[in-house]
């Protein structure tokens, strides 16, 4: 088997590339990193001394930062399921939603998860506030978006809702995606029951002890 994956099954981000894999029924070793598997972590950090995950290894390839494995995935090894579109304008509006929710939905729950990790009462609340201030605005824009699209980019299951379920997923759980967003809420509801997703989620579910904001029972 030629591609291993490093990462973690409760990080965002290493769910964003699961997503994809699991999307065109990829062959993949997953190796988890943790405590539990030094070996992993050395091996990784030698690889990748950034110390960010996930990372994927393609023989003595090392492929890093999300969006880059999806479109590497889709050029080496690609599948049934095209996580981006052929046509170069579709591309591009795929990859600026990709941008989107990585750095207008996942970030601000970073932000706000890092200073819960802190421990200290005023970190955390600060993170808080910024992160729901950002998140509302994130919400609102989205909520904004032409209706009658079933995925992010239009009909098609694409890179930006690899990137999108997992990020809502999270936000939902620090700032909560209220009534007054119908369409996002339903659009959140199709990514948790789109399989691949489904996997990645129930994959993560005993590490829901580790979120630092509490792991609603809900999802």
């Amino acid at each position: 088997m030629s591609l291993v994956l490093y990462g973690h099954p409760f990080s965002s981000y290493t769910q964003k590339v699961l997503i994809a894999l699991y999307e065109n029924d990829t062959p993949f070793e997953f190796r988890c990193l943790g405590p539990d598997t030094p070996q992993h972590s050395a091996e990784w950090l030698r690889r990748w001394p950034l110390r960010k995950f996930p990372l994927l290894v393609d023989g003595e390839r090392n492929i890093v930062e999300t969006s880059i494995i999806i479109e590497y995935l889709q050029l080496v090894h690609p599948g049934p399921v095209r996580l981006l579109p052929a046509d170069p304008m579709a591309a591009l509006d795929v990859r600026f939603l990709d941008r989107f929710f990585d750095l207008h939905v996942m970030n601000p729950v970073q932000h706000a998860v890092g200073g819960a990790l802190t421990g200290d009462p005023v970190k955390r609340q600060e993170g808080l506030v910024l992160a729901e201030k950002k998140l509302a605005l994130a919400y609102a824009w989205l909520e904004g978006q032409p209706t009658g699209r079933t995925w992010a980019a239009g009909a098609d299951f694409t890179l930006a809702d690899c990137a999108a379920a997992p990020a809502l997923f999270y936000a939902d759980w620090t700032y909560r995606i209220s009534e007054a967003f119908p369409m996002l809420r339903a659009y959140r509801a199709r990514l948790l029951a789109r399989p691949s997703f489904t996997r990645a989620v129930e994959e993560a579910r005993p590490f829901r002890p580790l979120f630092p904001l509490g792991a609603p029972d809900r999802d």
